[in-house]
């Protein structure tokens, strides 16, 4: 039996919200040549702007973001974009855990996760 590949995937985009420019690189690094196409922006503002244009298969979200907290944005997708898997990411506070998943968060990763840990999420949702 054959292992599901990201093959089916080639167009899928991934969101991603985080403002640190160095996690922003290294999410790229990490999902480099993974058939999906990444999306960055640095704060909620932006990624409501973003999600009314274009909805992506999957949403990796930083909570402590300079216009608040990727915590209270998940409501928010999960309203108006019900379709939207949610990777919620956080090194901030590990409280935030309980709160994501609560929220609607499909995923939560503690900073730093692994990159295997990063791709069998994303690989996961989107099967």
């Amino acid at each position: 039996m054959e292992q599901p590949t990201l093959e089916s995937t080639k167009t899928k985009k991934v969101l991603i919200i985080e403002d640190e420019g160095d996690m922003c690189l290294l999410l790229n690094i990490l999902l480099n040549g993974k058939e999906m196409e990444l999306e960055h922006v640095k704060d909620l503002a932006a990624a409501q702007a973003y999600l009314e244009q274009t909805q992506p298969a999957v949403v990796i979200l930083d909570n402590k973001l300079p216009d608040g907290y990727g915590v209270d944005f998940i409501g928010f997708i999960k309203k108006n974009y019900p379709n939207i898997r949610i990777i919620m990411i956080s090194g901030f506070d590990a409280s935030a855990e309980d709160v994501a998943l609560e929220n609607g968060a499909d995923v939560f990763l503690q900073k730093p996760f692994t990159r295997d840990q990063l791709y069998q999420a994303i690989k996961g949702l989107m099967n």
